[in-house]
């Protein structure tokens, strides 16, 4: 699940739900983030200011109510939840994922099949509640939504451990502690180890269960996780317990039921019963043992815990034949058996591997399915491009063609012009030439007709010389 300001205090947002001149959608996100922050801690008060957010937007436009809607749904579900009502989490976990359908809302849709998984699981119906994970794990991985993913991952383990199929649940887990690591998500971290130190304990390696708890233990008190803090001493007690280290299993079991009923976990205070009834059991104080049994079997009858009141049937099975009330141990037991043989089968255990297994196919087919898209689409591409190189190559010699006919064009109306003036060029060569032959013709005429004059003058006058000899003759004479 999403949410708004996960950094900003309680008291600052407080302030800003009771400051009633801020906007409504300030007052919403205010409201929103505390309810969200108390769903496990303070149940009861994380419903009623969800309801309260309900109200206030009951004056919004259909599709914008929708968001808030759903989002208060699943606050009233988990809160719900933690309180181990799981038929009216499950109500309103419906109601949020038929909202988040109508919005077309994935990671929504993604969050409501998981804590629907959740219920189911907490129902110890785990084929209904792997399925469920499986649905929103596949949603989680397309949106590549990273710590809803290993949250998911981290169900499936729960549901394989619960089945005692513990080399799967370590494979879910180890998935889920590499993406809160990559994500530096302590709480995430925290969840992780938790689960960690619970496979070892079923695998009877205490050292390493107890290492685990406490990294867990370790990281929740850092971040004040209040439910997880008693998780872990419910878990470090039970390694006391199988250590023969009773008064520090007492100590941490008696921690964890506090926790408990302070937050209003109901489930977990079964579980605490369990503990300590068979914890008593170990101590041969069978009174006490029988109390706390039966209390456990209120609880989980109550919320609807199936493993849980199978544990309770067998914890009064060991208790009643220890004070040899064999006939009531013998009932206990039967119902025991019956219980266990509900949630443990070899039908079940094939149904839980075979979903594995079509999810895996799913999931390979949906890999390959988007493989083939994307060298599809790789195809469209390079055809697309190719297409377009072609018509840039077209274009382009289509370019150079209008040039070159254009230029070709140019040199034809230059080559008409040339030829134009060529010929003008000649016509008038050709006057020049005439006239400059008239000329020619008129010239000589003019010569001839100087020529002819000089002659004529020649023949008409003497002389000179001729005339300074007889001049001189005509002086001898004398």
């Amino acid at each position: 699940m999403s949410c708004f300001c996960f950094g900003q205090k309680m008291d600052s947002l407080w302030k800003v739900y009771r400051d009633k001149s801020k906007a409504d959608t300030a007052r919403l996100r205010a409201i929103q983030v505390i309810s969200f922050n108390l769903r496990n801690s303070n149940p009861d008060t994380a419903i009623i200011l969800a309801v309260q957010q309900l109200k206030m937007i009951g004056g919004f436009a259909p599709e914008k109510r929708k968001k808030w809607e759903a989002f208060a749904y699943s606050v009233i579900g988990t809160a719900y939840d933690t309180k181990g009502n799981y038929a009216k989490s499950l109500e309103y976990y419906l109601k949020g994922l038929r909202l988040d359908e109508e919005r077309g809302d994935k990671k929504g849709i993604a969050s409501c099949l998981n804590n629907i998984g959740n219920i189911y699981r907490n129902q110890s119906n785990y084929l209904q509640a792997l399925d469920y994970y499986l649905k929103s794990l596949k949603l989680r991985e397309e949106l590549g939504d990273k710590p809803a993913t290993a949250t998911t991952y981290m169900n499936i383990g729960i549901v394989y451990s619960f089945q005692s199929v513990y080399t799967m649940a370590l494979e879910y887990y180890l998935k889920a502690l590499r993406i809160n690591e990559e994500m530096k998500d302590k709480e995430g971290i925290g969840n992780c180890y938790g689960n960690l130190g619970a496979v070892y304990f079923n695998t009877a390696d205490y050292p390493k269960a107890l290492e685990y708890f406490l990294k867990s233990l370790h990281i929740r008190e850092e971040i004040k996780d209040v439910q997880g803090i008693g998780n872990c001493y419910g878990n470090i007690g039970a390694i006391y317990k199988e250590q023969k280290k009773f008064n520090e299993a007492l100590t941490y079991f008696l921690k964890d039921l506090n926790v408990c009923r302070e937050v209003g976990d109901k489930q977990g205070t079964g579980i605490c019963y369990g503990n300590l009834s068979s914890l008593y059991s170990e101590l041969a104080n069978y009174t006490l043992a029988l109390l706390y049994s039966d209390s456990e079997l209120v609880v989980c009858n109550e919320i609807g815990d199936i493993d849980g009141m199978r544990e309770a049937y067998e914890n009064l099975a060991t208790a009643y034949s220890k004070t040899k009330r064999y006939k009531e141990a013998y009932e206990s037991h039967v119902r025991f058996k019956a219980l266990t043989d509900s949630i443990f089968n070899t039908e079940n255990s094939k149904q839980l591997g075979d979903m594995k297994t079509k999810f895996e196919i799913e999931k390979k087919e949906a890999e390959l399915k988007v493989k083939a898209e994307f060298e599809q689409d790789k195809l469209k591409a390079i055809a697309r491009e190719e297409k377009k190189r072609q018509q840039v190559i077209i274009a382009s010699v289509a370019g150079v063609l209008v040039v070159v006919l254009m230029f070709s064009l140019f040199l034809y109306k230059r080559f008409k012009v040339t030829e134009r003036q060529k010929e003008i060029i000649e016509k008038q060569k050709q006057r020049v030439d005439e006239a400059y032959t008239m000329l020619h013709e008129r010239n000589k005429e003019v010569m001839d007709s100087i020529y002819y004059a000089r002659r004529i003058q020649r023949a008409l006058i003497t002389s000179e010389k001729y005339m300074e000899n007889a001049f001189n003759r005509l002086m001898k004479g004398k």
